[in-house]
């Protein structure tokens, strides 16, 4: 079961809301409920983001009433911009809109019918390739776990975040897939629980050994030697290394660094921005701070007292040990490595 996919003139998408208690389906008919989807956490996890903005556009193309090519486009960059909107730190979902905005705006077509047809094409691309490039991540990255070890694992980064299979998660599915005995832990990761709600679902039903620890737990662990290595997902990397991920990411690399314990962010080249030059040009996201006062509607505190809800920080470059991409892991200096796993290069 894909996170995310085209069904008959629709996109449908697992709800991550309503996981581990339900498994529910929701069709979306609409650029706009695409939008929305997105905006309220129904998908989440950067390269899901950026299939789903990919489908959404393709929606809006196939529902534009326009007869032209050039009143399509205007109606496709309308919808773009709202997409692009919904999340603003995830580089995965403006990449995908301006990847189908710039098939739309080529000049190479005269016919509406076939702009339709090719942009939902390039959109199912999109979303193919995710599931190819996580599979390569995986394997470029198992190695990094070895037999006996304890992973420490922030946030979502599995199939649920992805179209399919996983990035950071994906080395840790890779690696099991490979026969390796290790033990997991997972941060809980608030205030949208996303380690405790998805990731621990998601290693559960692959079978793989794990524990859910309170966020402030972490540094902890590290103090007892019980965690080998630490591996998150990211949202956006600027050209230095610098890196975006769920809020708490960042006091884990200086604790890591601290210990003495590798450090590694896993994500697809489409997740590397190099028109960023560091991690201080990521916008950063600010959620409603009901999320923290009153998460998933159950409130913790009266609600008049105050909260402030960020949903990343920034993690700087050099408590980095590696990025581990599709072309293989990037290693300092990350200017020069970025930029050929970008182009391509093995790395």
């Amino acid at each position: 079961m894909r996170t995310v996919e085209w069904d008959n003139g629709a996109v449908n998408m697992i709800d991550q809301r309503a996981l581990p208690w339900k498994l529910e389906i929701v069709r979306l008919e609409t650029a706009e409920a695409v939008a929305e989807s997105i905006r309220n956490m129904t998908v989440r996890g950067a390269p899901a983001i950026g299939a789903s903005a990919a489908f959404g556009l393709a929606l809006a193309a196939m529902q534009s009433e326009s007869r032209t090519i050039e009143k399509l486009i205007v109606d496709l960059r309308a919808a773009g911009e709202l997409l692009k909107a919904a999340r603003p730190t995830a580089v995965n979902l403006a990449w995908a809109v301006d990847r189908l905005l710039d098939i739309a705006t080529s000049g190479e077509f005269n016919d509406v019918k076939d702009l339709r047809e090719l942009l939902l094409l390039a959109a199912q691309q999109i979303a193919d390739d995710d599931v190819a490039i996580n599979r390569r991540i995986g394997a470029r990255g198992a190695a990094l776990v070895k037999d006996g070890a304890t992973v420490l694992h922030h946030c979502n980064t599995g199939a649920l975040a992805t179209v399919d299979y996983g990035t950071a998660l994906g080395v840790v599915r890779a690696a099991f897939e490979q026969g390796k005995d290790f033990h997991v832990l997972l941060d809980e990761t608030r205030p949208r629980l996303q380690g405790s709600r998805l990731s621990a679902w998601e290693l559960e039903q692959l079978g793989v050994s794990y524990d859910i620890i309170p966020d402030t737990a972490a540094g902890y662990y590290m103090g007892k030697g019980e965690i080998d290595i630490i591996l998150v997902g990211a949202d956006r990397i600027a050209a230095n290394g610098d890196f975006a991920n769920k809020i708490g990411t960042y006091q884990l690399a200086i604790m890591a660094r601290a210990h003495g314990i590798p450090f590694y962010t896993v994500a697809p080249t489409s997740t590397i921005d190099l028109s960023l030059s560091s991690g201080e040009l990521i916008p950063i996201e600010m959620r409603d701070p009901a999320e923290v006062t009153s998460p998933y509607g159950q409130a913790i505190v009266p609600t008049q007292f105050k909260a402030r809800n960020p949903a990343f920080d920034v993690t700087p470059h050099q408590y980095l040990s590696g990025i581990v991409t599709e072309f293989g892991i990037a290693r300092p200096p990350f200017s020069d490595s970025l930029r050929r796993a970008v182009a391509g290069e093995d790395l």
